[in-house]
């Protein structure tokens, strides 16, 4: 009887006693096999199947262990007794789940950024570091020195928060590039800047309680507040950053969203200015600044503004950055400081998410602070990063003459391509994605796209990766779709 139910695929790359197993799993499930069948011995299957005994023996062990059947000494193999028709099992194996996405999760995975045909592993995608430029030998050094030195306190659970020696370590460097004040304590080393965005909005806000966000924005940030169930409330965002000033009677935020060094995804600078004030409002509302530091070591002329984090005193802002555009994503190591206050709190809410980076990356991150490896590597990307990017600007400008307008990027690793606000740009992205470049859509970043000041119109470029051939075909490119959009 069994064995006119199993056929065995000799070429197949699943073990043949897997191949057993799930032949009586699937026969019992499917009624095919009913309770108290009796099923030949190890030695008779083996026989009819050509195969060893040894490999019949292991698939009905599993199957024993497994409750399918029962193996008793001197008795033949029996399929069990089970409290529920194996008919009915199947049925309902094989019905559609019930259980659907909730609102917000139909919101979250409905976002442009969490799309799954959004254009990944494409060229001059934004926010793409330049992988040719890493520093592949050193950091594998570096890596193997911190993979072959495990101390127990590091690699079990008793620095989940990061490890001591790489908070220390970014407390000094944060100090002297950043004038960001903070203990090693309150630092926080997280799997990305993402990780840190929803532990932030999970923590400091309750579902109902109001966010202001950048408009243009960041649409990982977009994506955090609303899984954490905020109201999100736009802020306008000109040629100087996101306009504190037009939030007059607006809701009281409980956080307050921005990217002052290098507005994401405009590239706008924000002055003292408007940092104060933006500080000033969100001590006045009882609330907490999110300041979004993700590029500032990017900028090609002068020093970086002042961290907000630095002007508050500390106890106004949270501190997020990353070394996912310095170094690379996939390292998945990135680190907020929060005010001393909510240090001890956060730290244990980041252990109950289970929120943690990588051991042996952060030990390699430490030595790369520790002997200025990580400020030369930094200081050199920043003059390839120039170069690139002004070389795409110009070529830009020369293909699309008064069809677009796009300024030299003054740092970070995308710039903005504008265009007037009637042009379809998710249209003209969606042609260039066909192409296989990964630009998107300025207006998809916006919020409130019927406010007077909306629609924006653009295309965001990367441009850290970029090579002379991409940044020829990239301007050829879009002349051609401008010329088609017409």
């Amino acid at each position: 009887m069994l064995e006119g139910l199993l056929t065995l695929d000799r070429a197949a790359s699943v073990p043949l006693p897997d191949q057993i197993y799930r032949g009586v799993r699937d026969a019992v499930r499917a009624g095919r096999l009913s309770a108290g069948a009796v099923l030949p011995s190890s030695r008779r299957l083996a026989e009819t199947l050509a195969v060893s005994r040894n490999t019949v023996t292991a698939a009905y062990e599993l199957l024993a262990a497994e409750g399918v059947i029962e193996v008793r000494r001197g008795a033949a193999p029996r399929v069990c007794g089970h409290d529920r028709d194996p008919v009915a099992a199947a049925a309902l194996s094989d019905a559609t789940p019930a259980v659907g996405l909730s609102a917000r999760g139909k919101d979250l995975s409905r976002l442009p950024w969490a799309a799954p045909d959004r254009a990944r592993a494409k060229r001059l995608e934004p926010g793409t570091p330049a992988i040719d430029v890493f520093p592949r030998d050193e950091w594998a050094r570096a890596l193997r020195r911190a993979a072959r030195r495990p101390d127990r306190r590091e690699v079990l659970y008793a620095q989940t928060s990061g490890l001591d020696r790489l908070r220390a370590a970014l407390a000094v460097y944060l100090a002297s590039e950043r004038g960001v004040r903070a203990e090693p304590s309150q630092i926080l080393v997280t799997p990305s800047t993402q990780a840190s965005l929803f532990l932030l909005a999970t923590c400091l806000a309750d579902p109902g309680e109001t966010v202001w966000l950048e408009d243009p924005g960041y649409l990982g940030a977009r994506a955090a507040f609303l899984g954490a169930g905020l109201t999100i409330v736009p802020m306008p965002v000109d040629d100087q950053g996101a306009d504190p000033s037009a939030m007059a009677g607006a809701p009281a935020p409980r956080l307050v969203y921005v990217t002052p060094s290098h507005q994401y995804p405009t590239g706008v600078t924000m002055p003292l200015a408007r940092r104060l004030a933006v500080l000033e409002q969100a001590r006045h509302a009882g609330g907490l600044v999110v300041e979004d530091d993700y590029d500032s070591e990017f900028l090609f002329e002068g020093r970086p503004v002042a961290a907000l984090q630095g002007l508050s005193g500390g106890g106004e802002a949270v501190y997020l950055g990353t070394f996912a555009k310095s170094l690379l994503p996939g390292l998945r190591v990135a680190y907020m400081v929060v005010p001393a206050q909510l240090a001890p709190d956060l730290a244990a809410a980041q252990r109950a998410a289970g929120l943690y980076a990588n051991v042996a990356t952060q030990g390699a991150l430490a030595e790369f602070l520790e002997t200025g490896r990580y400020r030369a590597h930094v200081k050199r990307i920043r003059t390839v990063y120039r170069g690139r990017g002004l070389a795409m600007a110009e070529a830009l400008r020369r293909a699309v003459g008064n069809l677009g307008q796009v300024a030299d990027p003054t740092g970070g690793v995308q710039l903005t391509l504008r265009f007037d606000a009637s042009r379809d740009d998710v249209a003209i992205a969606e042609a260039l994605q066909a192409r296989g470049f990964g630009v998107a859509a300025l207006s998809t970043y916006a919020l409130a796209t019927d406010a007077p000041a909306s629609p924006v119109s653009g295309l965001v470029i990367g441009f850290a990766d970029a090579t002379e051939t991409d940044v020829a075909e990239i301007a050829r490119a879009v002349a051609a779709a401008l010329a088609v959009a017409e």
